[in-house]
């Protein structure tokens, strides 16, 4: 079976360095640092409006630093665009699903392939069956993706990020809007896609779900990282508690 990924698993880093953020008068971002290693699994939490969706935005390329820079595998790609670093290996998934409409699940996951480094559309097509497999779609593959439930829009799109080949996935509230259960089975997909060596940064509300895949926790609140490490240590920690939870320690 085709490997989804790139280029193996990765020993390099994925930083962001001095990263600000302005949109006109409104700092979203304020000097964040941010490093990890390409097989790690990073979890993001933190109050609405603490910028996480707006740092996943800056190191996908989606937004431009106001200053600061992003450096993958001993690269600076701060210049380049999400597209570009999408064929280098960094992917991002959007909170909410945004398959192409009209076509059905494969051929989103193919397209994904097809705009990705695939050599060849006999391996975009392999890269699009494997993604679809890893996330359980292949029953619903030959649905229109407007058709599929939520878990299932979910799950397309986490299987068009894979068929890309990433290096690195960034999954921002992926787990928004299911229940439990639900959540539970994208879980099971996620701590696989980590054993295959892919690194994960995840923003997400739903904490104890978070705290299955992840090896280390960041909380972010008004712009800046006030806490990174072992995931119960951060998640005890008093500014964590006051800022995230809402309250000080009982």
């Amino acid at each position: 079976m085709l490997d989804l990924q790139q280029n193996g698993t990765g020993s390099g880093r994925f930083s962001g360095i001095g990263i600000h953020k302005r949109f006109g008068s409104l700092r979203v971002l304020e000097d964040v640092d941010f490093s990890m290693g390409l097989s790690e699994a990073v979890g993001i939490v933190g109050p609405n409006g603490a910028g996480k969706t707006t740092l996943l935005a800056t190191l996908s390329g989606a937004y431009p630093p106001s200053a600061g820079r992003v450096s993958f595998d001993g690269r600076d790609v701060t210049r380049q665009t999400s597209a570009e670093r999408c064929k280098a290996g960094i992917v991002r998934t959007h909170q909410v699903p945004k398959p192409f409409s009209g076509m059905t699940a494969f051929e989103n996951a193919y397209v994904a392939a097809a705009h990705s480094d695939a050599a060849s559309r006999d391996e975009a097509y392999e890269r699009a069956i494997h993604a679809l497999e890893l996330c359980g779609m292949l029953a619903v593959a030959n649905r229109k993706a407007e058709t599929l439930g939520l878990l299932d829009r979910k799950r397309l799109e986490l299987a068009r990020a894979l068929a890309t080949g990433p290096k690195v996935l960034l999954l921002d509230e992926i787990g928004g809007g299911l229940t439990d259960s639900e959540a539970q089975e994208l879980v099971v997909t996620i701590q696989e896609l980590k054993r295959r060596g892919i690194g994960i940064v995840w923003i997400e509300h739903i904490v104890h779900v978070l705290l299955q895949v992840v090896d280390r926790l960041i909380c972010m609140d008004a712009g800046k990282i006030i806490a990174d490490g072992d995931p119960k240590t951060v998640m005890s920690d008093p500014e964590v508690v006051k800022a995230y939870l809402g309250g000080g320690p009982k």
